[in-house]
């Protein structure tokens, strides 16, 4: 039998023919309508369908940047188009190779994922033992996530395992990176938290400060930091096994302006967002709301960002996370296949045009869009303060905004058994989805 790649459970003449069948999809699909409808038939399909996602996309897009008549006719538009395409493929009566050949192009991205991906599809970070906790002190919010700490049940269940735990059931803000201090002063040898990504940070800064094991409970909205670590988000209450039954993975945080995010900072478009006050009780209508201003004609953020030795002025949009996100992610909402890289992930966009925002959209090209890795990336501006999104909080700091990553910052105690983090599907290179298929043997 050949060796297996270095990683890989999966022979290589596995892969092999997975690439070979990625490569007889994607032949099928392109000769299927021409062998159906003849070269002519073909231009006009692919002139159709071109055309109509085209349109889709521009109505899209005038759709955020407009209000009032322009907002409902660019709305027509979006949702009309692909209706009079399909429409035009049932008259000619070539809707079902349509479908087929899409189908055929779905199976080659497909089987050419498979034979790119050179594991068995789950990212551990390195285990190392743990001892159960004598003193855990845990900050739960029962407002977060729709009231899943309350749903679940999560405060008696934890103060059964011994834990102390401290409700924010108040209706003024309260500063949970004192109450973990405090805790630690009082003999606390973990910490934790159960609720949304920006008070984790919070009091994950400060069990980094003391080199204390940090426990994530999945009980808030979006939940990224969990996910990230593999854990189960379905059922909050899962993630208390790792007070008894837990090991230790060490992860990177990130800093901006000396404060810490587990996630994400965010400058420019989206940073202006969450700093609405109607973000928070409306997420979906302030983001249609103040588009069109953020995104409209003569809108300029003013920043320049330097990464590394990279420079990039007037970004509209710049977003730095903690590890970078997956390839395919412009908008930091994907996932990080891993969080120990010690690695700054760093995405800008600069849209000069509708037409540019359009072809970003589709994806048809990467021309205003940076995606870059660093230890240290610098945002400025030609004014004293500029918002910033951290980990979904809406802040205001002094300019330049500077951030870092911190290596192996957190011990993050998690239960032993968990479903684990998904890898995010290798970027296709057909160039090397070649090479596998050919008939030369694999290093």
């Amino acid at each position: 039998m050949p060796e297996a790649d270095a990683g890989s459970a999966r022979p290589p003449i596995a892969r092999q023919w997975w690439a070979r069948a990625a490569f007889a999809a994607a032949i099928a699909a392109a000769v299927l309508p021409l062998a159906v409808a003849g070269l002519l038939g073909l231009l006009t399909l692919l002139i159709a369908g071109t055309g109509g996602v085209a349109l889709s996309v521009a109505g899209t897009y005038w759709f955020l940047i407009n209000r009032g008549v322009l907002r409902v006719v660019s709305a027509a538009l979006a949702i009309s188009s692909p209706i009079v395409v399909v429409l035009l493929f049932v008259r000619e009566r070539q809707l079902w190779v349509v479908l087929v050949s899409g189908a055929l192009v779905a199976a080659a991205v497909a089987f050419a994922r498979r034979a790119l991906r050179n594991d068995g599809g789950q990212s551990r970070l390195p285990e190392f033992p743990a001892a159960p906790a004598r003193h855990p002190f845990l900050v739960m919010n029962p407002r977060s996530g729709g009231g899943k700490v309350l749903e679940f049940d999560l405060p008696r269940r934890a103060r059964e395992l011994g834990a102390e735990v401290a409700l924010l059931a108040g209706p003024h803000p309260i500063d949970v990176a004192a109450l973990a201090r405090r805790a630690v002063r009082r003999g606390a040898d973990l910490l934790g938290v159960a609720g949304g990504d920006g008070t984790q940070a919070s009091v994950a800064a400060v069990a980094a400060e003391h080199r204390l094991p940090f426990v994530v409970i999945g009980a808030g909205t979006r939940n990224h930091f969990a996910r990230d670590l593999g854990l189960d988000t379905t059922n909050p209450a899962a993630g208390l096994a790792a007070l008894r039954d837990g090991v230790e993975i060490l992860v990177d945080l990130g800093t901006v302006n000396g404060r810490t995010f587990v996630n994400n900072a965010s400058f420019g478009v989206y940073a202006e967002v969450v700093r609405s006050p109607q973000y928070r009780d409306d997420k979906t209508g302030t983001v249609l709301r103040l588009l069109p201003d953020l995104l409209g004609r003569g809108s300029d953020t003013g920043l320049r960002a330097r990464i590394g030795n990279v420079s990039v002025d007037g970004p509209q949009a710049v977003l730095v996370s903690n590890g970078p996100y997956a390839t395919g992610d412009l908008a930091g909402l994907g996932r990080r296949a891993r969080l120990d890289a010690g690695l700054l992930g760093v995405v800008t966009v600069t849209v000069a045009s509708t037409r540019q925002a359009v072809g970003l959209l589709r994806r048809a090209h990467d021309r205003g869009l940076v995606r870059l890795t660093a230890t240290e990336v610098v945002v400025d501006a030609d004014r004293a303060e500029i918002p910033v999104g951290v980990d979904g909080e809406s802040l205001r700091l002094e300019t330049p905004v500077r951030c870092a990553i911190l290596p192996g910052a957190l011990r993050v105690r998690v239960p032993r058994t968990r479903p684990g983090t998904r890898v995010p599907p290798p970027t296709l290179n057909w160039a090397r989805l070649r090479e596998l298929a050919g008939p030369r043997k694999f290093r």
